[in-house]
């Protein structure tokens, strides 16, 4: 039974409806007036609501129909949203972020949610202060007969309805109760039929008029109805007929007419219908004789791959203006990009042997290989990237709980949110975003009132920005709070014993914010729950730089700090300088090297027992790379003269003593595996053409 496959469309699904919820509840706060919004986020929540209970998740379910019950009563404009309903909706969306994960971990997505379904209860009641909800007591929503689902209309009724009410015909939504001790029900409802059939046309009944002729309905029937008679009119002649206990009658009109549009619901709904018949059709196949079972299951899987698809990109297309798209698991992204990785090894070893061989035919060959295999090289390294959106996404939601929190106003302002990055820096960058938008929150911040004395708008203003520059992204977080307190900083770090005294006076400001990041530190007056415990930046630091970036501080007290990220766009294939120690080869990335040179042996001095060079007016470190690595067979202290790399770090530089150049080249990044793990200086290894292994330095580990 390939549930797994359901499974995956489900939790893909849910996390954009959940997704959708987040980002329009946050819309509806801003305008909490727009019904529109509204109708978003409870045709989001519907849908959800029927994936899980397709799918057998309970308490999602049972969860988010309490949530349509009170969205219901809000579209109605029977309830006002107010910060009691919002925050508890939010709690609810919240409950059902965290069950979700829960199936994604493979668990059941159970979850105690009798407090907030209790709660959302209270709200459709009227029973929770602030809530407007008295006239939803007295008509719940399953009695509201425009907004039932059965009753929802198609496209011909529609039209149907609107020219009646564009012609000045009356329109009524009418419900019929027959009395409980009514023996012939079938009888009473063809009597009320014909009465309606006399004055006006039927449109729609529900049940149909086939289930009430064979009396497959309870004790009510719902109809609407074109009359030319008026509603008082109406109403006297049903009630005229025996054994009928009530008649509800509602005039439609026009805009009304528009939330029973069944066409927006179906399209919602295509999802579930998807994943309801793929679920039947395997099932069907799994129940079949074993001779039969596996085309059956076949057919149905094919069945299903045609359906399962069909439903989101249906939705896709209408709210994405026409984009194309298909949604690929990242496995087989990676598959690919292995795969990829091999073939590009074997074309650096086809390269070598063309070289040797010297034959024309095969150079040309080679070299067209080259330039097709580049090609497809970026067509693949393009299908990993994707949008840092998908990160950006759930900060709002956190910058509005987190304002809310500290009784501060903050308004976030994203840009750039649709520059891409490789998947595999996507999914690591998360947390370290997390804790500097915090810190800027909590620290950088200022309380209103403290803002209010430095002559500052209220609202303060964080600015989350990402941008292309070179082959590296660029994020920066940029607050206009209260900025670093240089002197505050350095002191600490001082008494912490981060730096001497004396080392501490010749730091620049830049340099003296990056103490923020050393493990433990903090200046933060009064721990929060939120920040200032002394954990965050050091791992975001080292977070960062384990994704070959690097993070950079400026500030101006009084006017805020900018956090600035620098990242590789990809970490799966990179461009490289080989070298050579001895009978070793080594690589280092192209984009930290500045400068290749030659040293003379007598260029290069002792300070305070280390030893250093000129370079560029300026004194830098020398790195003797064979002494690192302990090369068995090479030492440049024997050399005369010598080949380096200066490579950078931040605004470091360093001068690295290596034997010879090989060549640049294009290198795929292997991971050293769970035997090789936590060796310095090296981030990884690669294939050369000629089958060698060759170790990926890390230039980063290089300088102090």
């Amino acid at each position: 039974m390939e549930m797994n496959q359901y499974l995956s469309i489900f939790i893909d699904e849910a996390n954009d409806h959940l997704q959708s919820l987040n980002e329009n509840m946050l819309r509806l706060e801003q305008e909490p007036e727009d019904i529109s919004i509204v109708q978003v986020i409870f045709r989001s929540a519907h849908t959800l609501k029927g994936m899980s209970a397709t799918m057998g998740f309970e308490d999602l379910a049972s969860l988010t129909h309490e949530m349509e019950n009170v969205l219901d009563l809000v579209r109605n404009n029977q309830l006002k949203m107010n910060e009691v309903i919002f925050d508890a909706l939010f709690k609810c969306l919240d409950s059902l972020e965290g069950m979700v994960q829960d199936v994604v971990g493979g668990g059941d997505g159970k979850a105690d949610v009798s407090d907030l379904v209790e709660q959302l209860k209270a709200i459709v009641r009227g029973d929770v202060g602030g809530s407007s909800g008295k006239s939803s007591a007295s008509s719940p929503p399953n009695d509201a007969p425009l907004v039932a689902t059965e009753m929802l209309l198609d496209q011909y009724q529609l039209s149907i309805l609107e020219q009646s009410v564009d012609n000045g015909l009356r329109v009524f939504h009418i419900e019929v109760i027959v009395r409980e001790d009514c023996v012939l029900k079938a009888v009473r409802a063809y009597m009320v039929f014909e009465v309606l059939e006399r004055n006006g046309e039927v449109i729609k009944s529900h049940p149909s008029v086939q289930d009430i002729e064979q009396d497959k309905f309870e004790r009510s029937f719902s109809v609407y109805y074109i009359s030319h008679i008026d509603k008082d009119q109406l109403k006297k002649s049903i009630s005229g007929v025996s054994e009928i206990e009530e008649v509800k009658i509602m005039a439609v009109d026009r805009s009304s007419l528009a939330e029973l549009d069944q066409s927006k619901q179906r399209e919602n709904e295509a999802t579930v219908q998807a994943i309801q018949s793929a679920r039947e059709i395997a099932a069907a196949a799994a129940a079949a004789p074993q001779a039969a079972a596996q085309p059956a299951s076949q057919a149905a899987s094919a069945e299903t791959a045609k359906k399962a698809p069909a439903a989101p990109a249906k939705a896709a297309g209408a709210a994405a203006a026409g984009g194309r798209t298909i949604r690929v698991d990242i496995e087989r992204l990676d598959k690919l990009m292995n795969l990829f990785s091999e073939l590009l090894i074997d074309r650096v070893r086809l390269e070598q042997l063309a070289s040797e061989v010297r034959r024309n035919d095969l150079t040309e060959t080679v070299e067209h290989m080259a330039r097709v295999s580049s090609d497809l090289q970026n067509i693949v390294l393009k299908l990993r990237m994707v949008p840092v959106e998908s990160v950006f996404n759930r900060f709002p939601r956190m910058v509005r709980d987190l304002a809310k929190s500290l009784d501060k106003k903050v308004d976030l302002v994203i840009t750039g949110a649709e520059t891409e990055l490789d998947r595999t820096v996507i999914d690591e960058i998360g947390d370290p975003l997390v804790h500097l938008i915090r810190n800027s929150v909590d620290h950088g911040v200022e309380s209103i009132a403290d803002r209010a004395a430095a002559g500052k708008p209220e609202t303060g203003t964080v600015q989350l920005r990402a941008f292309h520059s070179g082959n590296h992204v660029f994020i920066e977080i940029e607050d206009d709070g209260k900025g670093i307190n240089r002197d505050k900083v350095l002191d600490t770090a001082v008494k912490r014993g981060v730096v001497t005294p004396e080392a501490g006076k010749k730091l620049t400001d830049e340099e003296v914010y990056m103490l923020l990041f050393a493990p433990g530190f903090s200046t933060a007056d009064k721990i929060s729950d939120i920040s200032g415990r002394g954990v965050g930046l050091d791992v975001v630091k080292s977070k960062i730089e384990s994704l070959g970036g690097q993070v950079t501080v400026t500030s101006a007290f009084g006017h805020g700090s900018t956090f600035s990220i620098q990242l590789p766009l990809t970490l799966s294939i990179i461009s490289a300088m080989l070298v050579k120690l001895g009978s070793e080869k080594y690589a280092f990335p192209l984009s930290s090297i500045v400068e290749t040179a030659a040293i003379r042996r007598e260029q290069i001095r002792e300070l305070h027992g280390n030893r250093v060079i000129e370079f560029r007016k300026s004194i830098i470190p020398v790195v003797s790379l064979a002494e690192l690595l302990e090369c068995p067979d090479y030492r440049d202290d024997e050399e005369a003269e010598t080949e380096m790399l200066v490579v950078r770090k931040g605004d470091k530089l360093a001068a690295v003593l290596v034997e010879d150049f090989i060549s640049q080249s294009e290198i795929v990044l292997k991971t050293l595996g769970k035997y090789l793990t936590n060796i310095p200086f090296v981030s990884g290894a690669t294939i050369l053409g000629d089958g060698q292994v060759a170790l990926i330095v890390d230039p980063n580990s290089l300088i102090k």
